[in-house]
């Protein structure tokens, strides 16, 4: 029978023989060095041997080895099993805050309830139950270039109910994992953001508060990908997404950042998937999208929320040449809605019109830095307008302008050319870490715009 080198404490003398006895089946059926026990504690291999976990937090660790010693950590998780001491952020029993391995150790070691102590979790039942979890959607939002943190893509998890529909479906509540970044950061936002400066953390938000954010005020287009997860694995998850709320992640702008660690959690849901072992340098939210939609069977559907301004244009273009000039000056002169040219309109393109103009004006007002008060007055008197057209908005399908972002090219690129200058000969070498450039091929990506990373040429004249 194996004891471990330091007290156990675990209670009365059966408490400590039953937890001996746990410790020494794990060691028999060498647990430590399993594939899931590593998710669960985010181990990864070092260069020459051993184990590091990528998690930073020390509450987040049972034994003060854990960190790099994963059968000390399980020794300890199991000995904190027996106990009601409150441990990690969240402040509860480890059976509770660490929710996923007892359950994941319950099985393996086929636990007897009767030998430890019944420790009820109603915090997590609570918050589980909340999601009425049946599925999980991966959610990208596209670049966006005037935040560091998101020029390459975002994603983040979206957790639907069995029954949701379109109309729904915003309501639902989104895994989200980011860095927390104070308000007074300035320029050490970015030096502070590429080496690992700032704690990230997992939070939970409603959808449509980030569908607010990313599509109505920052004007992202958002694609939605459906996975093909069994209940089984949606509670998996989780149960680890709610341990992950008990600790932080240094986090890193080109690592170890929004789209990482959501890896982390879906290779624990399946652990047959693997996804964190593909980018052990740098990961781009675009890649991990291309990757997950890769999978054979992984994505099941495909949905495409397009940005106001996408919205605006599409509208724009269904329009007669005179008909955007009309909506035009209905955002400009209310006059116009009594004009010849708008009443004698069809009353379902007079409805056509004023929506467009309706939408254009809110969109100027909620994302310009200075907005002039009359385009709210405008609006109003625009919806009021509308609100005499007894004709409900006819269906708008909205053609994305950039194709789906996983039929994009990889980021990362390697290449050899030659050419001439000034009447020189050269040849040329180039590597790049991310991400598109205008010579790339545009699918996939916000046409005519470019963001380069890392990108260095090694040139040779002749």
């Amino acid at each position: 029978m194996f004891f471990p080198t330091s007290p156990i404490n675990a209670g009365g003398p059966s408490e400590h023989a039953y937890l001996a006895e746990l410790i020494d089946k794990s060691l028999q059926a060498k647990l430590a060095g399993e594939r899931e026990w590593h998710l669960l504690l985010h181990y990864r291999e070092n260069l020459f041997g051993g184990y590091t976990s990528e998690q930073d937090d020390p509450g987040f660790f049972m034994s003060p080895n854990g960190k790099t010693d994963p059968q000390a950590e399980l020794d300890a998780t199991l000995k904190q099993f027996f106990s009601e001491e409150l441990v990690g952020r969240s402040r509860q029993p480890a059976q509770c805050a660490f929710i996923a391995r007892y359950h994941w150790l319950r099985e393996r070691l086929q636990f007897d309830d009767s030998r430890l102590p019944k420790l009820a979790c109603e915090r997590f039942d609570r918050w589980f139950n909340d999601f009425e979890a049946h599925s999980i959607t991966l959610i990208f939002p596209s670049a966006f270039l005037n935040n560091p943190a998101s020029m390459f893509g975002h994603t983040f998890l979206r957790i639907d109910q069995k029954g949701q529909t379109e109309q729904t479906r915003i309501l639902a509540q989104t895994v989200n994992y980011a860095a927390y970044v104070p308000p007074d950061a300035g320029l050490a936002y970015p030096i502070r953001g590429l080496f690992g400066g700032y704690s990230g953390y997992f939070s939970t938000y409603p959808y449509y508060l980030k569908v607010q954010e990313y599509r109505d005020i920052e004007n992202r287009d958002i694609w939605e990908y459906r996975l093909n997860f069994t209940e089984a694995q949606v509670r998996r998850f989780l149960m680890h997404a709610w341990e992950l709320g008990n600790a932080s992640f240094d986090y890193f702008f080109f690592k170890e950042n929004c789209s990482y660690h959501l890896l982390a959690l879906l290779d624990y849901a399946d652990p047959s998937l693997h996804l964190t072992d593909e980018f052990l340098v740098w990961t781009v939210p675009a890649d991990t999208v291309r990757l997950i939609a890769s999978k054979p069977g992984l994505v099941s559907g495909i949905d495409y929320r397009p940005s106001r301004s996408n919205v605006i244009r599409r509208k724009r273009e269904f329009l007669t040449a005179s008909e955007r000039e009309l909506a035009h000056r209905i955002t400009r002169d209310l006059g116009e809605l009594t004009s010849p040219a708008f009443v004698q309109l069809d009353p379902t393109r007079q409805v056509f019109l004023l929506d467009l103009a309706s939408d254009y004006l809110r969109y100027r007002s909620e994302t310009t830095d200075s907005p002039q008060p009359e385009w709210k007055e405008r609006n109003r008197a625009i919806l009021t307008a509308r609100s005499q057209l007894r004709i409900p908005s006819q269906e708008f399908t909205v053609v994305p302008f950039a194709k789906q972002p996983e039929l994009g090219h990889r980021t990362s690129r390697a290449s050899v050319g030659a050419g001439w200058r000034n009447n020189d000969t050269f040849e040329e070498v180039t590597v790049r870490a991310g991400y598109h450039d205008l010579l790339d091929p545009e699918i996939g990506y916000t046409p005519d715009a470019q963001i380069e990373l890392a990108s260095i040429s090694l040139r040779h004249y002749n």
